[in-house]
């Protein structure tokens, strides 16, 4: 299977008073990307939810490379890179839609957690599951 980039066009809200995308919105862009990936897979976060799975962020790094503007259609193509039966790390590459320009890149550390925020181990909980990230980590 292969992962499909997650296609965005970038609304004025996001952006300043210069209409470049207020850095704050990086991180919600990535999210937007990894539950996309995840869906790919079909791993939905809902459906974690409802297993009692929560995937708390433990890290950001976000590299600016050019300003992203008003209206700009990117391409974020996610890469899952670190996978353990607790953690999970994600690169994401910010593309130009039309150009294929790399605008961003910027990566995401994750665990797995129960409901009480106590840390899990997904390979022995919910093998079929961890089963799909690791198939993730081939695909990317």
């Amino acid at each position: 299977m292969e992962i499909k980039p997650y296609y965005r066009k970038l609304n004025y809200y996001e952006t300043d008073q210069m209409q470049v995308v207020h850095h704050s919105n990086y991180p919600r862009i990535m999210e937007e990307c990894r539950l996309d990936m995840m869906e790919q897979i079909g791993v939905s976060y809902d459906r974690l939810e409802e297993l009692g799975i929560i995937i708390p962020v433990l890290e950001i790094h976000c590299y600016y490379r050019q300003s992203l503007k008003y209206n700009d259609e990117i391409l974020v193509v996610p890469s899952l890179v670190k996978l353990t039966p607790v953690r999970f790390t994600v690169t994401y590459k910010f593309l130009d839609a039309k150009t294929g320009e790399l605008k961003h890149t910027a990566e995401s550390s994750h665990c797995f957690v129960n409901r009480d925020f106590k840390p899990m181990n997904l390979k022995k909980s919910f093998p079929e599951i961890y089963q799909a990230f690791e198939t993730l980590k081939d695909e990317t």
